[in-house]
C-alpha cells in the first residue's frame, strides 16, 4: 500500500490524507493536517522545519520511510499532539522543548511579543516584566529574547512546568529571565512590574471534560478554570494592581471566556486585541482602571478564591505603588 511513497512530498501528502481520514483534532501549534504531516515527516528525517520546497522531491530510503510511517501511526492511533511526538514547538520565532509537563505553546501573545507589544505599550519604558502561569516558559523567554534590556520573571505553581521552563531557559540562553514557584501572585510579595503578561487556564469545566483526546495529554491544571473559565482570571484582575507600577499594563488571555468576562464586568474598560486572524480573547487593562473598579472585581474574585473562604483579603491600597 505504501510502496508507491518514494519522496518527501509523497510522505507529507500521504500523512495529511491519513490524518484527515482519521478525523484527528488539530490545534497544538498547527491547525491542519498538511502542516502536521510536514512537521512529523521532517522531524523523522532529521531535517529542519523550514526545509526549502525544492527538497520535496528528494527520495527517501526504506528505513527512513518506516520511521515516518511509525510516527504517523502513533499520531493516528494514540492521538498524541504532534508537538509532543517531536518534542518541539515554535513560539515567537523560537524553538522550545515541549512535553506533557506543560501545555503546548500556541498563544497568540507570540504576535504581540514580536511586535514589541505596540501600540499597547505606547512607548512606555519597561524594565521589569512578568509572565504569570508561565508553563514551559515560552512567553517569559520570548519576551526576554526580543527585549534583552528587560528583566523578566516567569512564575508557575507546577514543579513539572518550572523544570521544563528551566530546561528551555538553558536551551535558549535566556540570562535575563528567572523562574519562580508561585500560586499566581502568592509568592511575589513586594515585586512590581511595568508589564504583566498572562495566559492562565481559562477553559470551562464542561469544555475541558468534552475536549478531544489530543488534549488529554496536556496537564488538566493548565486548562480547567471553573464553570465559566474565569476562576483564575478574576483573581489576576484583583491582585494585579498590587504588582503593577502606577503606569503598568496587564495583558491577559481568556479565550472563549471573553463573553463571560464582559458580562461580569461590563463597566471595566478592557481593550480586546485584534490579531492578524481577528480577536483571540486577549485583553489589555491599565493599572489605574483596575484600581478604579477594584471593589467589584474583588467581590467577584473573592467568591472563587479557595484561600479566602475563611480569610479576608488585604485591601488593594495596601502597599500599592
Amino acid at each position: 500500500m505504501t510502496d508507491e511513497l518514494q519522496t518527501i512530498i509523497d510522505l507529507i501528502r500521504y500523512g495529511a490524507s491519513r490524518f484527515n481520514a482519521a478525523g484527528l483534532t488539530f490545534g497544538h501549534s498547527y491547525d491542519n493536517a498538511l502542516d502536521e504531516a510536514t512537521q512529523l515527516t521532517l522531524h523523522a528525517l532529521h531535517l529542519p522545519h523550514d526545509l526549502p520546497p525544492v527538497y520535496g522531491q528528494s527520495r527517501v530510503t526504506l528505513a527512513e520511510k518506516e520511521d515516518v510511517l511509525k510516527l504517523f501511526l502513533r499520531r493516528i492511533e494514540e492521538r498524541i499532539p504532534a508537538a509532543y511526538l517531536t518534542g518541539e514547538a515554535w513560539f515567537a520565532s523560537l524553538s522550545f522543548k515541549t512535553d506533557a509537563r506543560a501545555l503546548v505553546p500556541r498563544s497568540p501573545i507570540a504576535e504581540l511579543i514580536e511586535s514589541g507589544f505596540e501600540p499597547w505599550l505606547g512607548g512606555r519604558d519597561v524594565r521589569r516584566a512578568l509572565d504569570l502561569c508561565t508553563g514551559s516558559g515560552c512567553i517569559a523567554i520570548a519576551m526576554g529574547h526580543h527585549n534583552p534590556d528587560w528583566h523578566v520573571d516567569g512564575v508557575d505553581i507546577s514543579d513539572d512546568a518550572l523544570a521544563l521552563a528551566a530546561e528551555n531557559k538553558a536551551r535558549l540562553h535566556a540570562e535575563n529571565v528567572r523562574f519562580l514557584k508561585s500560586d499566581l501572585f502568592g509568592g511575589l510579595q513586594g515585586e512590581h512590574y511595568d508589564l504583566i503578561v498572562t495566559n492562565p487556564p481559562y477553559v470551562t469545566n464542561a469544555e475541558t471534560d468534552a475536549l478531544p483526546k489530543e488534549y488529554s495529554y496536556e496537564p488538566d491544571l493548565g486548562l480547567r478554570a471553573g464553570d465559566d473559565g474565569l476562576d483564575l482570571a478574576l483573581r489576576i484582575l484583583r491582585d494585579a494592581p498590587l504588582h503593577l507600577t502606577e503606569d503598568g499594563l496587564l495583558i491577559c488571555e481568556v479565550g472563549e471566556s471573553e463573553r463571560a468576562l464582559s458580562r461580569l464586568l461590563p463597566e471595566l474598560p478592557l481593550a480586546w486585541i485584534e490579531f492578524k486572524v481577528g480577536q483571540m480573547g486577549v485583553f489589555v487593562a491599565e493599572c489605574r482602571d483596575l484600581v478604579t473598579y477594584h471593589a467589584r472585581i474583588r467581590q467577584l474574585a473573592d467568591a472563587r478564591d479557595p484561600m479566602l473562604r475563611t480569610a479576608v483579603a488585604a485591601p488593594v491600597s495596601a502597599g500599592l505603588f
